[in-house]
């Protein structure tokens, strides 16, 4: 039986600190990302309010995460009145006068439209996660189904077409906006919180059992 050399001991401890350091690292990475975005997310908020507002200037003493209260309550009241008939009279009055203003008019609209898209309850953007080939036949990816082609696109089209949104990975915040016939589509059961995850992990971290199962025994839908 070989003796195990100075070598092999140096392997194997470089094995051992390989294995707990990245199992330490996988453990702690999420926590420090989730802690940072939401720090860079409330110092954003916080520098939205204006100075006479801060806690110094109204109670003469530092109160941490006011600001982020208060921006949170302030949007939180803004809903509740935009939300009765004089509320909605007075935004579209807003939105009218931000439409005369040139540069504005063009940065408020783009944004506007994207919100609307992707945050209102109605909407259809990033409701569904889809099955398709791309970007040729036989390879397949998850995508999106935001809506369908607008009426000049959808006659220039033979037979019925979907809009979807295939995200690239690890980053999903990019990707290609495409039209589809609908026939090659694929409903998948998996919510978009499980896709965006499969997507981000580059396949590594898979839908659980219970959706999977419940995939297998539906089967693939094609709308």
């Amino acid at each position: 039986m070989r003796q195990p050399t100075n070598q092999d001991t140096r392997l194997a401890d470089m094995r051992f600190f390989k294995r707990y350091f990245i199992t330490g690292l996988l453990i702690w990475l999420p926590l420090v990302t989730t802690v940072w975005v939401l720090l860079m997310l409330a110092r954003t908020l916080d520098s939205l309010v204006p100075s006479f507002l801060s806690p110094e200037a109204l109670f003469g003493i530092a109160i941490p995460g006011f600001e982020l209260v208060l921006v949170l309550v302030i949007i939180l009241f803004t809903g509740l009145f935009c939300a009765n008939f004089i509320g909605r009279a007075i935004l579209s009055r807003w939105e009218s006068l931000l439409g005369r203003i040139p540069l504005v008019r063009s940065i408020y609209n783009s944004v506007k439209q994207v919100s609307d898209t992707v945050f209102a309850p109605n909407g259809q953007a990033f409701r569904q996660a889809v099955l398709v080939q791309y970007p040729r036949q036989g390879a397949w990816t998850i995508a999106f189904l935001t809506g369908a082609p607008c009426a000049e696109i959808a006659d220039l089209l033979t037979g019925d077409h979907v809009s979807v949104y295939v995200p690239t990975t690890p980053n999903p915040t990019s990707g290609f906006f495409l039209m589809m016939p609908r026939t090659d589509v694929q409903m998948l059961e998996m919510s978009v919180d499980t896709a965006l995850k499969y997507i981000v992990s580059m396949g590594v971290v898979a839908p659980p059992p219970a959706e999977l199962a419940a995939h297998e025994s539906v089967g693939p839908r094609v709308r």
